[in-house]
């Protein structure tokens, strides 16, 4: 029978978050998968845990996979940690995870600290509805433009990650692309020196003329709002008259009766506007 693959949710700072169900299984399985087994080490010996360790990261996690499937169908229960936090949230446990599910292994996921949902809770912006985008791509140019692009009009709150040095960087590209929204930077979290500072992406900058980033940052962005969004589309779409805006969607086979409700809807006014201006132009006309 093959064995189980367990991801481990381990602390983000704080080693009293530790819950019980964790520790447990990493003491029970036959094998611990880890980042980075140096730092690793210093969990396990706080608990005293003495399960042997192998080393699964980002330049190994398609080789070392296999390796792992392989032990796993032999019958090994193997436990998967990530420097902290929950595996596989901007992680090479994503690509296990995967291949696991592809060779039909068992795959289950012990809950526990993340960041990511941490700093959210903190950020005094809408939780209802976010997206996660991890860290932006900026050794790819081509993929970064698309990424910026898409954040440009996500309506959601946008939760990121950010290591210290290139803070300024991210926060620049942000505030050039996306304007001046409103942020919630969050470092350190649940250690003693835990920081949440709620600004705005220009005074974020201006913070940081004068203060060197320091820890590994988590962001949380104010999304694009609707109002905005349907303000922006009314903006463009008073630039066309009416006949044109009409034009647009009847030349895509719309009949008139619902092309008048999209032009409505565009525009911010009643079906009833359109047809009293087409009314008054056609008596204007005959």
């Amino acid at each position: 029978m093959a064995g189980i693959l367990y991801l481990c949710a381990t602390p983000i700072g704080n080693l009293k978050d530790m819950t019980p169900r964790v520790r447990e299984t990493l003491e029970m399985a036959d094998l611990i998968a880890a980042e980075d087994t140096r730092n690793s080490i210093k969990l396990l010996n706080h608990f005293g845990i003495q399960t042997p360790m192998t080393s699964y990261h980002e330049y190994n996690k398609v080789e070392k996979a296999y390796d792992l499937i392989n032990k796993l169908q032999a019958g090994k229960n193997i436990a998967l940690i990530t420097d902290a936090g929950t595996p596989a949230i901007s992680d090479p446990g994503e690509v296990l995870v995967k291949m696991c599910q592809e060779a039909g292994i068992t795959v289950t996921s012990l809950p526990g600290p993340a960041a990511c949902i941490t700093a959210l809770t903190l950020s005094g912006l809408s939780t209802r509805r976010f997206c996660f985008e991890g860290f932006l791509p900026f050794d790819d140019k081509k993929e970064k433009k698309a990424v910026l692009e898409e954040l440009k009009e996500e309506s959601r709150t946008i939760i990121l990650y950010e290591a210290p040095h290139h803070l300024i960087r991210t926060l620049e590209c942000l505030y050039e692309e996306l304007g001046n929204r409103r942020i919630t930077l969050c470092r350190e979290l649940t250690k003693k020196f835990e920081t949440v500072m709620p600004t705005t992406l220009e005074d974020a900058l201006h913070y940081y003329e004068s203060e060197a980033p320091r820890g590994e940052y988590v962001l949380v962005l104010e999304g694009k709002s609707r109002a905005e969004k349907q303000q922006e589309k009314e903006e463009i779409f008073s630039r066309m008259s009416i006949e044109e805006h009409m034009k647009s969607y009847e030349d895509q086979g719309i009949d008139r009766k619902e092309a008048m409700k999209l032009v409505a809807k565009d525009r911010g006014i009643s079906k009833r506007d359109v047809y009293q201006y087409f009314i008054k132009n056609v008596e204007r006309s005959s």
